[in-house]
């Protein structure tokens, strides 16, 4: 809109801007176009804009083919939005953005944030929205210009504190221009900046405990003009020895460390514990027959070379929440490395049985030992890399001490989130065989699934090569769980090539409709989804435990697991 239009629909709309909600509206036609190109936004997008106003970004956006869901917390500008752009690619929802509950974008692909945040709560509304996981691939912010600064700033220099770490530990920031003043009506007392935010790739920083290194920065900038040796003197003992192997300073400050410096800090002070690879390889795992059972002993190596039939446990917790803890696999894990998981995973050792074995791996890579209930068990099969596996659920009162050696991250996740993410992670290309169904004639399984009884769980899976990873069950009709029950053959399978970052995808389901669905761009995957996931074949299952008050409500749908693989 040209600035005689603003204030014609302002006045029309009885609208008078207010400084707190950032009512700032961009008259400069040109420069919001120029916005709109650096969110590179495509048909295939699904952007979230936060303070659309009059939807000068809102109509470009939807130019350009993408679906766009509008936060607006003032009713009037959201009932404009809704009257003036009809269109059925567009939903506002009117709301405060600090209210709006983000893991809801897990259910969609493609995620990327617009947003033009009030200078009063940026740094909430900032904090909120950069939550690691998120499922969001892009965020194009426009900040007060200090604020831009700050989050793009180098070691060094004034700008560089405490949240441009923070920020920085987990996504790249890109400070592309200044906005001036006077392209706004009302005119803001100060500049704007744009900056572009994408997430890093775990892989570009060394391991660390990010709990111990945000609390050591935290404790460096708190006097950001005293030396660091004496603000982190109770954590360091041999200060000259650690700045002469990191490279600073003994006298420096905090800003004169860079992000690399810091973690190194945080490494010499509770250094990173890697697994001995030896003992992994020497590991003994027992090696059974199609019915289960020991035929001997081998090492790790032969079991998976050969592809030995095998053993392994998978675990889910939930918290006082109902949310379920998903772990993200240590850089270090010989298969699947900084792939999400489930809670706890691992294989049957030993001599030791399946229920000995979850209560080891719950306490060697969670540190907590609480009472489990066996849920299912899976055959084994090429599916699940000839595991036979067995699957636990239990209940959290108190909190979890991660391993690092074990695990890289972890969450608790909503179950809707949960189903939502898994919902997301895969999409059919191409449907390559064709299976007989029930009635014999041939279909084509798609990631729409139909009714099987009355609830069908299906997983959704990710795997390295042509390892295929799948577990399944099926709910009764009163939702009651399968306990102690095998799951025979493997279900018919789709292969779905989906290449992201070197893996394949795979879906199987125990029935399907017909058809096909358009390829899933390796760009949609909003946090490292090229190499995600695995979430929990068995939510359908798990409502009716933890949430029997929603058992009911989720009889007949779909819910989802990913793959179970150590």
């Amino acid at each position: 809109m040209k600035l005689s239009e603003i204030r014609t629909t302002l006045q029309e709309i009885h609208v008078s801007p207010v400084k707190t909600l950032g009512q700032n509206f961009l008259h400069d036609q040109n420069l919001a176009r120029w916005i709109a190109d650096q969110a590179k936004i495509t048909s295939d997008d699904y952007v979230v804009e936060i303070g659309p106003g009059l939807g000068a970004l809102t109509k470009l956006a939807l130019e350009r083919g993408a679906r766009v869901f509008a936060i607006e917390k003032d009713t009037r500008l959201a009932n404009f939005l809704r009257e003036s752009l009809t269109h059925p690619q567009l939903e506002v929802l009117n709301t405060d953005a600090l209210d709006f509950d983000a893991h809801v974008l897990f259910s969609q692909r493609g995620v990327k944030l617009l947003a033009n945040l009030p200078y009063n709560i940026s740094s909430q509304l900032l904090l909120k929205f950069l939550k690691y996981p998120s499922p969001i691939s892009l965020w194009l912010l426009m900040l007060q210009k200090e604020m831009a600064l700050r989050l793009s700033a180098l070691p060094s220099t004034r700008n560089y504190g405490a949240l441009t770490l923070r920020v920085q530990l987990h996504h790249r920031v890109e400070y592309l221009r200044a906005i001036p003043a006077n392209v706004f009506f009302p005119r803001p007392d100060v500049d704007s900046a744009l900056v572009r935010i994408m997430p890093r790739d775990a892989r570009e920083l060394p391991e660390r405990d990010d709990e111990l290194l945000m609390k050591l920065i935290r404790c460096g900038f708190s006097q950001r003009r005293k030396q660091l040796q004496k603000l982190l003197r109770a954590y360091v003992a041999d200060w000259n020895g650690v700045s002469s192997n990191l490279g600073f300073n003994p006298k420096a400050r905090a800003e004169e460390l860079s992000l690399v410096q810091w973690i190194g800090l945080a490494n010499y002070i509770a250094p990173a514990i890697r697994p001995g690879t030896q003992a992994l390889k020497d590991e003994q795992f027992p090696v059974v027959d199609k019915m289960d059972r020991v035929l001997r002993y081998a090492g790790r190596s032969e079991v998976h070379g050969d592809n030995l039939y095998h053993r392994a446990v998978h675990i889910f917790i939930f918290n006082e929440a109902a949310e379920l803890y998903l772990q993200q696999r240590s850089r270090w894990k010989d298969r699947y490395p900084l792939l999400w998981d489930s809670s706890a995973a691992g294989h049957v050792s030993g001599a030791e049985n399946y229920d000995e074995a979850a209560k080891r791996e719950l306490q060697e890579e969670l540190g907590i030992n609480v009472p489990l209930e066996k849920l299912l068990k899976i055959s084994a099969s090429p599916q699940t890399d000839q595991e036979f596996i067995w699957l636990y659920r239990g209940q959290l009162h108190g909190n979890i001490k991660p391993n690092r050696s074990e695990l890289e991250s972890g969450a608790f996740v909503a179950p809707a989130a949960v189903d939502g993410w898994a919902a997301t992670a895969i999409r059919p290309v191409n449907c390559l065989w064709k299976w007989p169904s029930r009635n014999s004639r041939s279909y084509c399984p798609s990631a729409t699934s139909s009714r099987m009884g009355s609830m069908e769980v299906r997983s959704i899976i990710q795997s390295r090569a042509s390892r295929v990873m799948t577990a399944g069950a099926a709910l009764s009709a009163n939702g009651s769980r399968m306990a102690g029950r095998t799951m025979g053959p493997p279900c018919p399978r789709i292969q779905i090539l989906v290449e992201q970052g070197g893996y394949n995808d795979y879906v199987c389901m125990f029935t399907g409709v017909g058809g096909s669905a358009e390829r899933n761009p390796p760009e949609a995957q909003a946090f490292t989804l090229v190499e995600i996931m695995i979430v929990v074949a068995i939510i359908g299952v798990v409502a009716a435990l933890v949430l029997p008050s929603m058992a009911k409500a989720r009889l007949g749908s779909t819910s989802r697991i990913a793959r179970y693989q150590t």
